[in-house]
Parts: C-alpha cells; structure tokens; sequence
C-alpha cells in the first residue's frame, strides 16, 4: 500500500508541474534565447503580427514569392524600442522578445493543426495587440525632434502605456545589416538603449514630490502651517548652501508655494530636517532600489540614503540631486499614483493576445502594486502639481483648453552648463485620464524644456 500510494503521490506530482509549467512558466523557457525550442516553432510557424491599440500593424511577416519570409515593421523607427525586433541571428528585443512564445504558438484547434501538417503549409502565430496608440507616438516622436531623451505615458486607472518613445533611435527594418554598427555607438550615443524604461538620471525637482509627501507625513497635524522665507540661497551648518535657480528670491511660501516656485532652498531645508528611517521606508514604498512589476526591460532607481547620510547629503537628495537616480518609466508611475488617488497601477504594454482566426488566448487586466498614499496625501499633492502649471513654473500648459497638473525639474549632471529637463504630470487634474513623463538629455536644442513636448502630447491626447 505504502508504495501504491507513493507512485500516486509522484504521478499527482507531475500532472500539477505540468499543469503549472503549461500555464506559468512554458513562455519563459521558450522565450529563453538559449532554448532550441524556439527555433523548431519557427520552421513550422509564421510569426505572428503585433497589433496598436486600434489594430494598426506595428510589425508583421511578409513572405516574397520564393517563400522566404522577413519582418516588417510599417512605422520604421517610431516603435523600435517598445515593439523592438527580430533578427535572422535569432536576436530579439522589445514585444518581439517578450510575446516570442506567442507569436510563435499556433492556434489550439486540432482541425486547423492537423490541416496545416497534411498540408504541409507552415501555422500563422498568434497576434499581439497592444496598448501602443500610433498618434500620440507620432507626436512623442515628433517633439522630441533630434533630441536625446524619453517620453512615456500611461492611463493612471488602469497601467496601460500609451506610448514609449526613446531617442537616439533606429529603423527596426535594418537591423539585419546594421545591427553591428549600433552596437558600436558610445553608450551616450546608443540607439539600443530605451530610454524610456533603462535610462537612469538625477531627478531634479521632480523628486520634491516625495520631499513633500516626506515632509507631509513626518508633520501630518500642522504641514498646512509650513512657511518659509527665500531670499534665493540655503545655508544648514554642518551642510552645504544650496541656491535657487537662478538665485531667484521666492520670497514668503507656504508648502504648495514652494513646491510650485521649486524652490531648491525651502525643499533642501525641508530634506536636512526629514527622519531618515521614515524617509527611506517612504522611497522603499515608492520602489526605489526594489524591482519593478513590469514586462519588459527596465533599470532600477536608486536612493542613496543611508542612517550615515551625512546633512549635505540630505539637502542634494531633498531636491533631486545628489547620487539619487531614476527612470522616466518609474517617475511616471509615481505622478500616475498621485492621479489615482493613492493606488500605483502596474504599467502594461501588451492588451491581449489572439489567434489567427481572431480567438482570444490571453487578455490583460489592470492590476495594481499597491496603495502608496492615502486619498487625502493624493488630493494635497495634487492641488500642489495644478499649482505649478496655474502659477509656478509649469507654464506651458497654462492656457490649455485641459487643466493639467505636474511638476517640472532641471537635473544637474556634470560640471557643465548642461541641465537634464524633466516634467511628470497628468491631466484633467480633477480627472486623470492620462500621465506623462518627459525626459531631455542635457544639450537639448529646438524646444525649451520637457513640458513643452509634454504638451504635445496632452494636446494630441486631448484632440488639440
């Protein structure tokens, strides 16, 4: 009996590994580029098309009258970092790596597969259809002009990536003879990374909204009296002195103020006073140095404080400088939590997946990382953002037609002139339907700053 039931117990054993290798681990192993698995699915499937929102092609497989097959992509360079691209060496990248399982799955009805194999003809894959939209990428694309740099934008509600738009860029159609140039590119010039997603940079003012939500925590029963009086420069002893832009005079602020004006001397006085313990569990909630629940390639952001921190450092990192580092992806998800109420919603770039004969395989549903603040910390972050674009240095959308809200920043880099521009916001403030992330390298020429090319977008978004 004892041996009856351990041979039960193994062979129960297998069918739930096979059950949770069919469901949760088959797309891994075949999307490992060291599995040989993938290229028997190859000769026997075409690979499948991948999708935007409203079905427009982004990629396909076009087969010439000889029966050789090659991938296409319509929009050349406009989706080369979020769709990616496959190579006859086998290399992969972007949707076109993360969905490989997919696109070469062919579909599950017996009938057609037994067709195929008498007919010796090759399966069409599955179709991937996305949460990309072409408009608001052509426009991404578009104001970013020649310039290096990152937009990204998400639906706050739900996770869904609207469009990622990385710049240096490439033409997906040539990656077959021009994929060993690329390689080549210095890494500040390279066309391969996505900056988007892997691009790491000092926040600068950005980072004052979680300066702010810090400071608000830290004094929950009197923030509301927070006042400070700027006469343009900082000096904390012990610290360093830290000026404002320009050496600008903000006069007397209270928090919103100061957060709107981003006055770097209010907000580095505010990072000198913040309890260390608290403000690192704070930044551990936000998801800096932790992994991020995404889909695809991106880097981590870090923050450096530690109990040893010296106050110096405390006021850099209270305005987004110091060794404080971070994605455009990540600094979106945080704006996009603040236009959700509290709740971070885990960023997707792929709705659904169908088989050739357009039934549903896998559909995507929004899903949340989190609560990271409460309704209240949202609503008072908030009204801080609407007043950096109604009286601070959000300008640009000042007139919109959409009332938007957000949060400029200029991130000092290295010991030039240069600044990185930033802007993270979203809009209708009062009704999010769409947070933006707008990063421009230091050096940036025919626009002047990143809330101009957020604007771009909002008003494409928006129908304007």
């Amino acid at each position: 009996n004892v041996i009856a039931f351990f041979f039960v117990g193994l062979f129960v054993a297998a069918i739930v590994y096979l059950c949770v290798f069919n469901i949760k681990d088959a797309g891994t192993i075949v999307n490992n580029p060291y599995n040989k698995r993938v290229d028997s699915q190859e000769s026997k499937v075409v690979r499948g098309d991948i999708l935007a929102d409203d079905g427009d092609v982004l990629a396909t497989t076009l087969t010439d009258d000889e029966g050789i097959e090659s991938r296409y992509y319509p929009y050349g360079n406009l989706f080369c970092h979020s769709v990616g691209f496959t190579s006859l060496t086998g290399m992969k990248t972007g949707i076109e790596q993360s969905q490989n399982y997919y696109l070469l799955s062919e579909t599950n009805n017996v009938l057609d597969q037994i067709g195929n194999d008498l007919s010796g003809g090759k399966a069409k894959g599955h179709n991937v259809t996305t949460t990309l939209n072409v408009e608001l990428t052509k426009a991404a694309y578009k104001a970013l002009g020649s310039n290096k740099g990152a937009v990204i934008a998400m639906e706050p509600s739900t996770g869904k990536i609207l469009t990622m738009v990385s710049n240096p860029s490439f033409d997906a159609n040539d990656v077959n003879t021009d994929y060993e140039e690329w390689i080549t590119y210095d890494s500040a010039d390279s066309v391969l990374l996505n900056r988007a997603t892997q691009g790491l940079y000092p926040p600068g003012s950005t980072f004052k909204i979680i300066t702010a939500l810090a400071y608000i925590r830290q004094n929950e029963n009197d923030y509301y009296n927070y006042s400070y009086d700027c006469d343009g420069k900082a000096y904390i002893p012990g610290g360093t002195t830290i000026a404002c832009f320009d050496h600008t005079a903000h006069g007397y602020q209270d928090l919103r103020k100061a957060f709107a004006n981003s006055c770097n001397s209010a907000f580095s006085t505010i990072g000198a006073g913040l309890n260390k313990t608290s403000f690192i569990n704070l930044c551990s909630t936000f998801l800096f140095n932790s992994n991020l629940p995404v889909g695809f390639e991106y880097s981590k952001s870090a923050m450096a404080v530690t109990q040893d921190s010296s106050i110096s450092e405390m006021q850099e990192t209270g305005i987004g400088q110091g060794r404080t580092m971070m994605t455009p992806l990540h600094n979106m998800m945080i704006a996009a939590s603040i236009a959700n109420d509290g709740v971070m919603m885990t960023p997707y770039i792929v709705d659904s997946v169908s088989d050739s004969e357009g039934r549903m395989v896998v559909k995507n549903k929004p899903s949340a990382v989190g609560t990271v603040m409460s309704t209240e910390e949202a609503e008072y972050l908030t009204e801080c953002m609407r007043q950096v674009v109604t009286s601070g240095t959000g300008y640009a959308m000042r007139n919109s037609s959409y009332e938007a809200a957000g949060k400029t920043g200029s991130a000092q880099y290295d010991d030039s002139e240069n600044y990185h521009s930033w802007f993270t916001g979203f809009a209708p403030y009062d009704n999010p339907q769409i947070a933006v992330c707008v990063i421009l390298e230091g050096g940036y020429s025919g626009v002047a700053s990143a809330q101009y090319v957020a604007k771009t977008v909002f008003d494409t978004y928006f129908g304007y």
